[in-house]
């Protein structure tokens, strides 16, 4: 059982855009500051970051194959992080995993995050 939601991924045409959209699912977070992030689920390694975002939203960091454009964002109110994904190209192509830990800055690396949502699949056609 996953523990954060994904939600807003499908099929664009090259050039086009999506929103990512995850927020905690049977998990309690009330009360906690969560840093999440974004990272692509690459089959037989380690996920590979994405996005990442301070728990008070004041400070992200992106993957350089992200080129300016992608932007993370989240809304604590909602307890929920997005990733606007711009100019879409097929190498994008890939699930999209979303993740969180109870902290203060950003985290680049799998093994600092702690909850985990299943992915959401963004396929780029040419």
């Amino acid at each position: 059982q996953a523990q954060m939601q994904e939600s807003g991924g499908g099929l664009v045409q090259a050039g086009g855009s999506l929103k990512l959209s995850c927020a905690p699912s049977g998990l309690t977070v009330t009360g906690y500051a969560l840093s999440m992030g974004w990272f692509r689920q690459v089959p037989g390694k380690a996920r590979e970051f994405v996005a990442g975002i301070s728990s008070s939203g004041g400070s992200t960091y992106y993957a350089d194959f992200v080129k300016g454009r992608f932007t993370i964002s989240k809304d604590n109110a909602k307890r929920t992080v997005y990733l606007q994904m711009n100019n879409l190209q097929p190498e994008d192509t890939s699930t999209y995993v979303c993740a969180a830990r109870v902290g203060s800055s950003y985290y680049t690396l799998e093994r600092e995050y702690e909850f985990w949502g299943q992915g959401t699949q963004v396929t780029v056609s040419s």
